[in-house]
This record gives structure tokens, C-alpha cells and sequence, in this order.
């Protein structure tokens, strides 16, 4: 993983791009991975659970939104924050309600913040969406595996009272397969970003040490950072 700095100079009517941060490098899938697809992707395999591949090649591939949303709730948790906001029926997460709490807060500057707060700056970290490398686009289609790129692992539901199971399909991609380069930009826009960025450093360890995508308590979804 390596990380370079490009000055950029910039002015706007708020706020000031001093300089972006990039840190580049390899996600390595160690348990297998599943990050869900649409409802078009059943036709691929007819799996109960299919991954999201890309549309020209029809590769798994990582989204940056999963390792952004992944870090983000990773940190809000290490830090405690108050889950304030209310995405649809079932799902709350952490927004700044005050322009203090914001100055603060290690979560909202930089992952950003999800209302029209007035107080609120632009989101520092971007991350970008990553593929497989070349090195692993070719050991996986000479695999034999269960369908192009991925592997299928049966899971069954166990009812408590009659042991009767349900079983489904979950598709994932294997262990050992490499989503490289990924990509992430940090800008810097006042000196406090600075150490908001080695702080950030920190969520990365986190998610070595949780998991990415669904199924994790399962075994799943452990990932590196080589």
C-alpha cells in the first residue's frame, strides 16, 4: 500500500483544496467474499444470492461505496457516535446535528454527512470503486469454479423447534482472488484534515480485523490489505 500527496491549490467561496492524499494498493480476499448484486444477475447462475459483477465483462468486482460504508460504520462504532439519521424504514446512522458537534466529530468530515446541514464541508475521502487484477482474472478462469470468477456455498436455515432447514445458494468471490489497484483520495482542505487522515489510517486496520460485504459472522468477507 502506498500513499503520495499532489498539491493542488484551489479556491472556492467557503473552502479551500490544499492538497489531496492518495493511498493506493491491493485488497486480497481471504475468506470468501460476497458483495450482493441486482436481481439481473440471477440469469447468471440462478443463485439465491449473486454477486455484483461489472456490466461489460461480467466480473465481480468492489465496489468503492462497500469499503466507504464498511470504514464509515467501523468508525462510528470506535468512536461511539450517535446514530442520528434515518435512511429508510430499518437503517440509522450517524449525522452532525450541530455545527460544534461537527467541528468535533470524527466521523461526519471525513466520510461526510447525509442532510443539508449548513455547518457541513465537503466529504474529505472518495474511494473508487476496484477490479479484479489481471494476475487474477487469469487464475480464476482457469479454476474450475462453480460458475465464471465466483465459487456457490450452501447454507442452511435450521428451524429451532422441528430441525427442519432451508437451504440457499450464496455466491462469493474465492479466497485468494486480488482487487487491484483500488484507490483512495483524501483531500485536505485545513490542517486538522491531517490528523483526521492518520486517524483514518486506523479504520483501515479495523476492517482488516472485521469483514467486508455480508456473511461475515459466518466466516466470510475477511479481506487484507497487503
Amino acid at each position: 500500500m502506498t500513499a503520495g500527496r499532489q498539491a493542488v491549490e484551489g479556491q472556492g467561496n467557503e473552502v479551500t483544496l490544499l492538497g489531496r492524499l492518495f493511498v493506493r494498493g491491493a485488497v486480497e480476499v481471504v475468506t470468501g467474499l460476497h458483495i450482493g448484486g441486482g436481481a439481473g444477475a440471477l440469469a447468471i447462475g440462478g443463485v439465491d444470492n449473486p454477486v455484483i459483477r461489472e456490466g461489460l465483462t461480467q466480473r465481480p468486482y468492489l465496489p468503492g461505496s462497500s469499503l466507504k460504508g464498511k470504514m464509515r460504520s467501523l468508525a462510528e462504532k470506535a468512536t461511539g457516535a450517535a446514530q442520528t439519521f434515518s435512511i429508510g424504514r430499518d437503517v440509522r446512522v450517524h449525522v452532525c446535528q450541530t455545527s460544534e458537534g461537527y467541528q468535533t466529530c470524527r466521523v461526519c468530515p471525513v466520510f461526510g454527512t447525509l442532510g443539508q446541514q449548513a455547518f457541513s464541508r465537503p466529504t474529505r475521502l472518495l474511494a473508487r470503486d476496484a477490479f479484479l487484477s489481471p494476475e487474477s482474472v487469469e487464475r480464476l478462469e482457469r479454476a474450475r469454479t462453480d460458475l465464471p470468477f465466483t465459487e456457490v456455498k450452501w447454507e442452511a436455515a435450521i428451524d429451532r423447534v422441528t430441525s427442519a432447514a432451508t437451504p440457499r445458494q450464496v455466491e462469493r468471490v474465492p479466497a485468494g482472488a486480488v482487487f487491484a489497484p483500488f484507490e483512495l483520495v483524501y483531500s485536505v482542505y485545513e490542517a486538522a484534515d491531517l490528523e483526521r487522515f492518520r486517524w483514518l489510517a486506523g479504520m483501515m486496520k479495523l476492517l482488516e480485523d472485521d469483514y467486508l460485504g455480508g456473511l461475515g459472522s459466518r466466516g466470510g468477507g475477511k479481506i487484507q490489505l497487503p
